[in-house]
Order: C-alpha cells, then structure tokens, then sequence
C-alpha cells in the first residue's frame, strides 16, 4: 500500500492521545513542547515531540545556549506504512524550518526498555556513548526521571528510588559547522539487544481510527 505522508503541527490534544496511547511512557512530557503530528493516507498516526529535555544543562558541551537545540523526547506513533526513520527525520526537518536558530537535536535510547537506537543509526545520527547515570523516582506505579516527579510537585522523601544507568545519546547536528564540530565525538553504535528483537517483532494497535481522528486538529496549541 504507497503511504501519502503529511507532517505539520499537530494539537495538544493529539499529542497527548497519542502518547498515551502509542507510547511505551504512557504521558504527555511537561514542559515547552514542539508537537509535530504526522497523518498517512489522510490518517492521524501520531506525534514526534521536541522539548528541552530534563537535564538543563544538555546543549552546555557543545557550547550552546537552551535556544540553540532541543531533545527529541517523544515518537508515539500507531500502525503505519512509512518507516519510522523517514517520519522522523521529515518532522526533525520541519522543525527546523520553523526554528532556523536550532544546531543541534538531542535524542536518548534506553536500554532498561530494550531500546538500543535503531531509528537513529538508520538516520547517520551520531552517538557518542552512555549518558550519566540518572536517578529515578516510582512514581503512579512506573519508574520516572527525578526531574519528572519533580515537575508534578510531589514529596519524595517516602518514595523508592534507584539509580538507573545512563542511556544511549544520539546527536543530529543541523548545520555544517555543527557536524563537523561533534563528528569527532563518535563511537560505534551499540547492537540490538535480544530484548529490543523481541520487542521489535511486536507492534502497537491501531487506535486511531476515524472517531479520534476526526478531532484532532492541526494547529500548534
């Protein structure tokens, strides 16, 4: 089946439907979001989500200000017949077109969910090894980023905690100088797991349909 593919802004509305339908997290992520949503076949199929990120210091080594990148922090997406690779890369597009100023995208694969970073190796991402180990919270019976629990004002002085180990970083640098100025920082890429195959062979349902779709909008609220 040929895949007629659209990316543009999708609603908050959407993004949180698909994060929390589509997406191992199950949430929306706090924070200033750039919620890019991608339709197939005139089709709602999810969202590929930019943010800060929840360490404040992430573009600081590469010698950036906040403005100047972003985390990729979110692909929820349901059955679809384009790659995941070319959505992504096509939304990661679109993004800059709309924020000239950015250098620089930032995405993280964790390997405590069996991902190793497929979608960004398929894409010439560049990786440059494990990030710091980060502490982590249970929270609403899951595991979340400290910064997370956080950000929703919980007391955590009763809650259990742990020290997870870092994750996979992935660098997409947005311009010539940019690339250049990271490409010394590559390793080689780290190999699929037997977890990540396992979870590769499976797929989330499709819950878009038409009753959801109809109400999702494209305008960037």
């Amino acid at each position: 089946m040929k895949s007629n593919l659209k990316i543009d802004w999708a609603s908050h509305e959407a993004a949180k439907y698909a994060c929390l339908n589509w997406h191992y997290s199950k949430c929306l992520p706090v924070g200033k979001l750039a919620k890019v949503g991608a339709w197939e076949n005139e089709k709602f199929i999810g969202v590929v989500i930019f943010g800060r990120g929840a360490n404040n210091n992430m573009l600081k080594p590469f010698g950036l200000e906040q403005d100047d990148g972003c985390e990729l922090v979110r692909i929820a997406l349901t059955k679809h017949i384009a790659p995941v690779s070319k959505i992504m890369t096509i939304a990661v597009k679109f993004l800059k077109k709309a924020q000239p100023r950015l250098q620089l995208v930032v995405s993280y694969a964790d390997p405590e969910q069996g991902h190793h970073g497929g979608i960004y190796q398929a894409c010439n991402w560049i990786y440059t090894g494990p990030s710091g180990k980060a502490i982590k919270i249970f929270y609403k019976g899951k595991w979340s980023h400290k910064k997370t629990v956080d950000d929703a004002g919980v007391n955590q002085n009763n809650l259990p905690k742990k020290v997870a180990t870092g994750k996979h970083r992935y660098l997409m640098p947005l311009d010539a100088a940019m690339r250049e100025q990271i490409a010394r920082l590559a390793k080689p890429y780290p190999k699929r797991t037997m977890r990540g195959k396992e979870q590769d062979a499976g797929y989330p349902s499709a819950l878009g349909g038409a009753t959801p779709t109809t109400t999702l909008q494209t305008s960037n609220n």
